[in-house]
This record gives C-alpha cells, structure tokens and sequence, in this order.
C-alpha cells in the first residue's frame, strides 16, 4: 500500500493542521445479513412500510447466533438503529428516530446485547471504596496490547488499518458518554462535564478531538468524511460502538456509561504516547501525532477526574450504582481488548485488520 498524503500534508513534515468540515450524515453501509439487509432497505423504501420482515429477521437471528457479541449483521443493525441518535443517516428520514415499530426490534436486539455482554464479562465485587476498585480492575487488565505493538513493530499499512478502525467513534469522539450529563447531579455532573469540555476543544472548535482526528487522518492520506471506512472495519468496531450507545442512552444503566468513561479515560495517556512515538518512528508527521500527543496529558488529568470525582462521587451518592460503574468499567476493557487485542493478533499472524483493503 502506498501511503499519500493530501496536497499540503507531508507526511513527515506537517505543520499545524486546517480544520476539519462539519461532521455530515453517514452514508448507508452495505447489509452484512438478513438484519441489516431489511433496515437498510426499511430506511431506503416508503416511510409507512411494515417492520415485521426486519422484526422476523432479527428474531431469527438472535436464535441462531452463536455469540451476539461478534455478529457482523446484528451488531451492524444495532449500530445504524443507534446511529439515527447522533448525526444521523444519509438519504434517511429523521422521523426514524422515535418510530415505535423501530425501537421495537431495537429493544429486542439489545436485550440480548445486554445479556451477552453480562454473560461474557466478569462482574467485579465491590469489596472497595469504587475509585480504588477502578485502580485495581484496570491494573489487573493484562490483554496484548496494540499500542505497544504500534510503538515497536506496526507497519505503515497497519497503522493506516487502525487509523481506519477508531473513526467510527473517534470522528465522534465523546458523544456517547455527553448523553449521561443530564442524568447526574452535583459533583458527577461536574466532573463529567469538565472532562467532556477538555473533549470538545474547551471551548475552540479547532480543538475538539474529533477535529483533531480528523486533521489525522487526512495528514495520514486516509478519508476524513464519517463513515467512509464502515463497511472496511470488522465487527469488534460496531460492538465496541454499541457498547457505548447503550449504556449512554438507559438511563438506567447510567452508572455503567460513568464506569465506561472512567476505564477508558484511565487506559489512555500510556498507550497514546506509545502510539505517538510509533508514528514517528514510521515518519508521520504532527498532524498525524498531534491528536495522540493531545491525549497523553489531557487523560492523565482525566484518569482522576474519572476515577474519584466522577465514579467516586456518583458512588458515594448513588451507593445502588456501584456495581453498575464497575460493570461498565470491566465491559470497557473487555469488549476494547477483544477490538484492539484483536487487531495486534491478526497482525501477528501477517493478515489484515479490515475486511476488505482501504482504498
């Protein structure tokens, strides 16, 4: 693979980046099974056609899978019925968002989402005050780690794979976690937005993360529109996503999302510097590093944050949500490390990442 830059990026030797054009709508993947397939062609056909096909699909599905969790088409399904939350999606009408018959066959898919993932992930006990329990389940995380791969190993080709893999949430970095701020109160609602601030440029558009990232991904040649890399990234990207989505939009299972945030801030100021040091090794430029060398400070400063002033104190007064916030702590590293552990053993093995090349 070739790797190029666009005109004024050199990949070695970028200077500060232009910013990034609105995020639009994603364009509609291609179906990945009988699930997707009658959505895609739900949101593509007359707005008053029936749902019982796709209902019946996903029925169907769900029966037959043999792990929820790693199924192209269900976990696909999911993505774009969440999908309709955010940004949107090209070509569909809006009016999807709320229609009953839709929320119907989500809330059967993520029912099973939800009892696949407490089947596969280990409830930690909160035999601790929470902050410390958050210390101890993120020291005992010991799967194969990508960032260090990438640092000492990973190819150009690879690194532009795994570019091409974190823009599904990246390019909306934050959002998913913003749907818990009005769902906290005091000081969790406090920190959760002075995290989120740090997450959206404080302030300077020019410096939301997602921005960043995008500046990225053109100084690496690669595409910045949202969504051009969907039907390219395999499964483990949509579950990772899903995860995200469900736990940020149940306000039942807020406790969860502020676990969530709280791993994956911790987990993120070493692997960013590995990931940093790794693309200078391989001649990218700073407007490829600049989002990860961002990351190395501002989420060492978060991974407190996080950790006691958002999970402690949502714990200290909602003590019924301990087990929740460690829940989605242990469902962060997990379903990530199935993504990102995933990648670096399929590297190993000499195959790519994606299912099919980047373009």
């Amino acid at each position: 693979m070739t790797i190029t830059a666009e005109p004024g990026h050199d990949i070695a030797t970028s200077g500060a980046p232009h910013s990034a054009s609105p995020m639009r709508p994603m364009a509609l993947p291609s179906p990945r099974g009988p699930v997707s397939t009658e959505l895609v062609g739900l949101f593509t056909g007359p707005r008053q056609a029936p749902l019982q096909g796709c209902a019946d699909a996903a029925t169907e599905s769900l029966a037959a899978s043999d792990d929820m969790l790693a199924d192209d088409d269900l976990q696909l399904a999911l993505f774009l019925m969440y999908e309709l939350h955010y940004g949107g999606i090209e070509g569909v009408s809006d009016a999807w968002e709320w229609d009953p018959r839709l929320l119907a066959v989500r809330e059967t898919i993520e029912r099973a989402f939800e009892a696949a993932l407490r089947g596969a992930v280990r409830q930690p006990v909160a035999t601790r005050e929470v902050p410390e329990a958050l210390f101890a389940l993120v020291e005992a995380d010991d799967g194969p780690s990508l960032s260090a791969f990438v640092e000492r190993d990973a190819t150009s080709e690879q690194v532009l794979e795994i570019l091409a893999c974190r823009t599904i949430y990246t390019l909306k970095e934050a959002d998913p976690h913003s749907w818990a701020i009005p769902r906290l109160h005091a000081r969790a609602k406090a920190a959760l937005v002075e995290i989120q601030a740090d997450e959206y440029g404080g302030g300077r558009p020019e410096r939301l993360h997602a921005t960043i990232f995008a500046n990225a991904l053109r100084g690496a040649g690669l595409d910045d529109r949202y969504g051009a890399y969907a039907d390219h990234v395999p499964v483990e990207v949509y579950t990772s996503m899903n995860l995200m989505s469900l736990f940020g939009l149940h306000r039942r299972l807020r406790g969860a999302i502020v676990g969530h945030l709280a791993a994956y801030e911790m987990t993120s100021s070493l692997p960013c510097r590995a990931y940093a040091k790794g693309l200078r090794r391989l001649g990218f430029g700073a407007a490829v590093t600049d989002y990860f060398d961002e990351h190395v400070e501002a989420d060492a400063v978060h991974e407190q944050l996080a950790a006691r002033d958002l999970a402690g104190s949502l714990a200290e007064d909602e003590p019924q949500l301990a087990g929740d916030i460690l829940f989605g702590a242990a469902a962060c590293l997990a379903i990530d490390g199935r993504l990102w552990g995933g990648l670096r053993e399929r590297f190993e093995r000499g195959e790519s990442a994606l299912r099919m090349p980047l373009p």
